[in-house]
């Protein structure tokens, strides 16, 4: 009867076998748990935002109907974004771009500096859209988030108007280490401080020295002393 005995060459490459195949065993779960973890660090949210300025909201002046100089939104710009980084802020003094799409309505130099902060590592990813004139409609954009970039801020020119503009600021989609599934919010009118127009279509006047960014207070966005916001944004997860 032959005996069952293995030579110790063949011992030896059936031990390197096993060894191989739990090493490429602990990799799989490695890399799999590398891409858990990748999941949980990035989100993915849709933007949806839609006006609520109109005439019965906001009859003080409000602007007459016409395709040019009508009542619009500007397209919204925003970014993802950490605490480095500050798209605006009450009280603080708007940046050339934030200045210029408040009075004009245009995203450059704006984008320029978001880019420049996505260079810096202070903000994570630019979203933008077009204008919104057809108030039955809405602006809709698509942003990524990760856990170094967990808050959102976007703005939009009130058109027509001298410096007024709406938005969100520091928007944070994480709460105890997990993205939030949604935020609905009112947003108000802000001025960014740069004319001292008092109307919808108030001639260009530069205000020296320039003022900081502040809620606007005219009687187009407020009723004794309350706050009446121009637009509302919600902000789901995908």
């Amino acid at each position: 009867m032959r005996s069952a005995w293995i030579r110790p060459a063949t011992a030896l490459l059936l031990v390197l076998g096993v060894a191989a195949c739990r090493k490429a065993d602990d990799t799989m779960n490695e890399s799999e748990m590398s891409s858990g973890a990748m999941a949980a660090d990035t989100a993915v949210y849709t933007i949806v935002f839609r006006s609520t300025w109109t005439r019965d909201n906001h009859p003080f002046e409000y602007p007459s109907a016409n395709p040019v100089s009508g009542p619009h939104f500007s397209g919204i710009i925003g970014a993802s974004h950490n605490s480095g980084y500050t798209l605006f802020a009450e009280g603080a003094m708007p940046s050339p771009g934030l200045e210029n799409l408040s009075e004009t309505g245009r995203h450059s130099p704006l984008d320029e500096e978001i880019r420049a902060a996505i260079a810096a590592g202070t903000a994570g990813a630019l979203f933008e859209t077009g204008g919104l004139r057809d108030f039955g409609d809405s602006l809709v954009a698509t942003v990524r988030v990760d856990a170094a970039h967990p808050m959102i801020s976007l703005v939009a020119m009130i058109a027509p108007s001298p410096d007024w503009f709406t938005g969100a600021a520091n928007i944070n989609l994480r709460e105890n280490g997990s993205w939030v599934a949604s935020r609905t919010l009112q947003l108000d009118a802000w001025d960014s401080g740069g004319d001292d127009g008092a109307t919808y279509k108030a001639a260009d006047r530069d205000t020296n020295p320039k003022k900081p960014t502040m809620r606007a207070t005219t009687d187009h966005f407020n009723d004794m002393g309350s706050s009446k916001p121009v637009a509302t944004i919600t902000v789901t997860r995908r």
